[in-house]
């Protein structure tokens, strides 16, 4: 479990502004990530889920049919990391691992119809979590920085 961070470590420091590391767009993508997690975080907390949950889940409910490894690879994390994330799943009945009939070494995740609600209600947390994270941009801005964060994340 993370410990949470204070709430003040969440409010913009003045002295940042003016400092070479707000010109670096890797140290802005990073802090931006991070404030964005913290708060989707505490919104996905109803639900006792994690962003990391919520990230796998989401695919898990897609047309893309993961196997562990690739929630490995879609997610950028350690495939023991992806294991815990569907062993937590698994236990709250969201998930199923199936063998991948073209694999036998492979495991696909599978949602659950009981998966498929607790997404629903996730996305739906997730996305009041984001409007309040972009309140400072406007609808223009806000389409350009997801072409932007697209074209960075999945190229």
């Amino acid at each position: 479990m993370t410990t949470p961070l204070p709430q003040d470590a969440l409010d913009p420091a003045p002295d940042l502004r003016t400092s070479d590391l707000a010109s670096e767009p890797v140290f802005l993508m990073a802090r931006a990530s991070s404030l964005a997690s913290a708060s989707a975080n505490r919104a996905l907390g109803e639900l006792d889920l994690k962003v990391r949950h919520y990230s796998a889940l989401s695919l898990v409910c897609s047309d893309l049919h993961p196997s562990q490894r690739d929630l490995s690879r879609y997610l950028v994390l350690d495939p023991s990391q992806i294991v815990l994330i569907v062993d937590s799943l698994e236990r709250r009945g969201a998930v199923v691992r199936r063998t991948d009939p073209n694999d036998r070494r492979s495991k696909l995740i599978e949602p659950t119809d009981k998966g498929r609600e607790l997404y629903r209600r996730a996305r739906a947390a997730v996305d009041r979590c984001t409007d309040g994270t972009m309140a400072p941009l406007s609808e223009d801005e806000r389409a350009t920085l997801l072409d932007l964060l697209q074209r960075v994340a999945l190229s």
